[in-house]
């Protein structure tokens, strides 16, 4: 009988496991089967590379791939899976990662961590929005850059007149009437410097101070006309009806959260904004401790501030602030109340209720 050799290669119903380290210039790549290390290379940041080398070395295998989360985005995890490979993002920090490799860290390392747990099935992939929800997060993300950056020029401003001793005037520092109006920057631009270079330099400052004024007003006419459109506006007007959501909290929370089916509880709702506390209890030491480092800034800001306006307005979250301050200070009753929040968002979203506040008889 003679014998045939057999040049085609066919891994058909094999699954391939991929980890890849994703940087700006380059990509570093771990190729695992079901038992072994077939590959690891480095490669262009390219998915089409990527899926051609797949295709071309273990063709019509089912092809798995991860990477964590970063400056990326998701715009690898959308080629991939157009390509055909099941790909999945993960957070750094839900990565396991053992005392050793902790000390010896490189992205060889890194990538063939990602695969291997890939394999063992002990990742989860975080939510990935879509295209549009991620341009208006961007928007809305924008606003907050605007207004931090607002508040850093306005400190600018204040210390160059402290260091060169230019005291300002009394009226312009009362609370009613704020030392950022219109008659304020008038007394700045009138301000007597020494040297026509100390006069450009505060000029300057003025002309970015109200650049980036124009911009804040620009994008907060933006974010309120989305709220107006469809299908926004539904959402806007449920979570507005929250006493101390206001319209940017409630544009934030939309493009944030996205969609509330994504949470079963909501207490998982709390933990991604960040309002659980840690714990770290063993044998019989209850370790329940502060509020979680692990958050989502922005929300959980917001929140806060939120909770600071519910607790005026709503006589419910009055009464239960009053409570909480018997046994604790400020700062963390007010993270309680702002957790007390998060339940009433999460009852209009999921209901597709307006929240009815309490009254007092």
């Amino acid at each position: 009988m003679r014998r045939v050799q057999i040049n085609e290669l066919d891994f058909k119903g094999q699954n391939v496991y991929v980890g890849i380290d994703v940087h700006l210039k380059s990509w570093s790549v771990t190729v695992l089967s079901e038992h072994s290390v077939l590959k690891k290379f480095s490669q262009n940041p390219d998915a089409e590379a990527l899926h051609k080398y797949l295709t071309g070395n273990y063709p019509g295998a089912n092809y798995n791939s991860v990477y964590e989360a970063g400056f990326c985005g998701f715009w690898i995890h959308r080629r991939l899976e157009e390509l055909g490979i099941n790909n999945i993002v993960v957070n750094p920090a839900d990565v396991p990662t053992k005392g050793k490799e902790k000390l010896q860290k490189s992205d060889a390392i890194d990538c063939g961590k990602l695969a291997m747990e890939l394999r063992s099935k002990s990742l989860t992939g975080i939510y990935v929005p879509d295209e549009a929800v991620l341009e208006m997060r961007s928007l809305i993300r924008l606003r907050s850059s605007i207004v931090k950056d607002t508040t850093r020029e306005k400190n600018r401003i204040k210390s160059l007149l402290r260091f060169h001793g230019i005291e300002i005037p009394g009226e312009f520092t009362k609370h009613s009437v704020g030392n950022w109006s219109k008659r304020f920057l008038k007394w700045l631009r009138e301000v007597e410097r020494s040297t026509v270079y100390g006069r450009k330099t505060l000029d300057l400052h003025i002309e970015q101070l109200v650049r980036l004024r124009g911009m804040l007003l620009q994008e907060t006419r933006t974010i309120r006309s989305i709220s107006r459109q469809e299908p926004f506006d539904e959402t806007i007007r449920l979570l507005t009806s929250v006493p101390g959501i206001g319209m940017t909290t409630a544009v934030l929370l939309l493009v944030e959260i996205d969609d509330i089916n994504r949470f079963p509880n909501s207490d998982r709702l709390a933990a991604f904004i960040g309002l659980t506390p840690m714990c770290h209890s063993s044998g019989e030491k209850d370790g329940t401790g502060d509020i979680t480092v692990r958050k989502h800034a922005s929300l959980r800001c917001s929140m806060i501030e939120a909770a600071w306006v519910a607790i005026r307005k709503d006589p419910a979250m009055t009464l239960a602030y009053e409570g909480f301050r018997k046994r604790m200070i400020a700062q963390k009753a007010i993270v309680k109340i702002a957790r007390k929040l998060v339940n009433r968002i999460f009852f209009v979203l999921k209901r597709k209720q307006e929240y009815v506040p309490c009254v007092v008889q």
